[in-house]
């Protein structure tokens, strides 16, 4: 019975894998290169002109970065699935090695969280936001 469902499901991507071939698709360039041609350019200096119009009152424009209290609970939590590196900007490559190494079998997450409560303490993770090393330390 544990067989029945993935040979149930090769079975039914099987049996329609053989409708789906290159030939029915049809690209039509001239309507492409037409459609490319007709686009209007966006310039980069019309948006920055706009950046005044955007309200700045929020308190979310005046944080400077990550928060320390955020990172650390975050670290606490799941601090073995990487999510406190993603939320400090970590490259994803770290957070990947994070998920397949469980967090370094929990230690490398262990001092992770012991680093970002120091930085809680002193309310300053500066150093690790955008880090890209596996150790933060």
């Amino acid at each position: 019975m544990k067989k029945f469902l993935p040979v149930a499901l090769v079975f039914f991507f099987g049996l329609f894998s053989f409708q789906a071939n290159a030939s029915s698709y049809y690209v039509d360039h001239a309507a492409v290169d037409q459609m490319f041609a007709q686009a209007e350019q966006v310039d980069m200096s019309v948006m920055n002109s706009m950046v005044p119009l955007v309200a700045t009152s929020s308190p979310m424009a005046t944080i400077d970065g990550p928060d320390p209290a955020i990172a650390f609970i975050l670290s606490w939590f799941v601090g073995p699935l990487g999510i406190h590196r993603a939320y400090l900007g970590t490259a994803t490559g770290t957070i990947v090695g994070y998920v397949l190494t469980l967090g370094g079998c929990g230690i490398v997450a262990f001092v992770d969280w012991v680093v970002l409560l120091i930085g809680l303490i002193n309310d300053d993770i500066s150093k690790y936001v955008d880090n890209p090393a596996f150790f933060m330390w």
